[in-house]
């Protein structure tokens, strides 16, 4: 009976056996290798939705006016280098935690709210002008986490975290390299660094002021004590980034030619941070591009040139900040540069106007979900909090500018 079942029932080979399993097994692992990162395009394409804004615009108005030899005129390859270079170093100087740290420092020399909270915010001002405005919040805003919360003052983050996004936008308006869009207005129409600067002090000015006096007006003087973390910084490399970082922004100023920075600090920064090269926002720089052929079609496109003349004609400042609420101010001060010479109230426009609702400037995208991510019960509030206090900013900016243009 034994010998009956052996017969009927042979034995399969275990080399036939593995080959089966290795027939099943592949393409399961194939379809797997394959359906992983096609899970994370959804999430890429929410995060980078200005970039894929950006590459669709520029390939509607692409169809409108094919491409030609007249294309390769849209690109300030200038702007683009400069913009590479700030960002690959500030990379470089954030992976050694080197403006954490500094700003750290800062903080726990003041003992009570009211100053921590000042502090925290003149931080985030400064290093916009510095650092840009992204980077500075991307930088300085879970600090304002980290010392609201260990000192349980968790009931100013909300007005903190408003008033750090205004501060970045802000902030970084005295400066070329402080706002992208300072940096291609600043290239394109070759503003003087004096007269830039001259430009941009009244409303730098009135910033200030605002932000002090809202910071002493809703947060009290409270006692609080904030812990060292210990952290220290490689003087090596410290002293390595810092002077790239003096490199990039002499480029900046056309002291030294930009083609040497293109060179020299991705070199430098191959051997001694590879990883900082891997982290430069280069959806940023796709977004310039993108908009650079979405604006220069525009500007051949004789309807569009003609309407947009006009109302720049009108009021250059007024409309340039009305665009920054519906398009942003980055995209608003490429293709309003099209259209006008008045670079004086442009470059006002798109800097105030990088305050108001949410979209006006993608640096408070940022600042929008950092403070949801640590509280997510309380979006409407916030929404709520930051149209109250950034449209306030916008209307005081608005009406000072106006009438100091008007006056003058």
């Amino acid at each position: 009976m034994a010998h009956a079942q052996s017969v009927t029932q042979p034995q399969i080979p275990a080399k036939s056996i593995s080959a089966q399993s290795e027939i099943k097994i592949v393409p399961k692992k194939s379809r797997l290798h394959v359906l992983l990162p096609l899970k994370k395009v959804p999430a890429l394409l929410k995060k980078n939705a200005v970039t894929v804004v950006a590459f669709v615009a520029a390939v509607a108005t692409s169809i409108l006016v094919p491409p030609d030899a007249q294309y390769l005129g849209y690109f300030d390859v200038k702007t683009l280098t400069c913009l590479f270079c700030v960002l690959a170093v500030v990379c470089a100087l954030k992976n050694i935690r080197f403006f954490y740290i500094l700003a750290q420092r800062i903080v726990q020399s003041f003992k009570n709210a009211r100053m921590s909270v000042l502090a925290l915010v003149y931080i985030t001002f400064i290093g916009s002008m510095l650092i840009a405005n992204d980077m500075a919040l991307l930088t300085f805003l879970p600090l304002g986490y980290f010392v609201l919360h260990t000192t349980q003052k968790e009931k100013y983050m909300a007005f903190t975290f408003i008033m750090q996004n205004i501060a970045a936008n802000l902030g970084g308006m005295l400066t070329p390299f402080g706002n992208p869009q300072n940096l291609y207005l600043y290239t394109k129409f070759n503003i003087p660094t004096g007269e830039f600067m001259g430009i941009m002090a009244l409303p730098f000015a009135v910033s200030i002021a605002l932000i002090t006096v809202l910071c002493l007006i809703f947060v009290k003087p409270e006692p609080l004590q904030l812990t060292d973390s210990g952290d220290t910084l490689p003087k090596g490399r410290c002293a390595l980034y810092l002077v790239l970082f003096a490199l990039s922004i002499a480029i900046v100023f056309r002291g030294i030619p930009y083609w040497i920075g293109l060179i020299v600090i991705p070199l430098v920064l191959l051997f001694a941070d590879r990883d900082a090269l891997k982290k430069v926002d280069y959806p940023l720089l796709l977004t310039f591009v993108f908009f650079f052929i979405f604006a220069g079609n525009m500007a051949r496109i004789d309807l569009v040139r003609n309407i947009f003349s006009a109302l720049l004609e009108k009021s250059t400042l007024l409309f340039s900040v009305m665009s920054c609420q519906v398009i942003s101010n980055v995209p608003s001060a490429i293709l309003l540069s099209q259209f006008t010479e008045n670079y004086v109230d442009l470059l006002v426009g798109v800097n105030i106007g990088g305050v108001g609702t949410l979209i006006a400037s993608l640096a408070s995208l940022i600042t929008f979900r950092e403070y949801t991510k640590h509280n997510p019960g309380k979006t409407a509030k916030y929404i709520g909090l930051f149209s109250a206090f950034n449209f306030g900013f916008l209307a005081v900016l608005a009406g000072v500018m106006t009438a100091y243009i008007h006056f003058v």
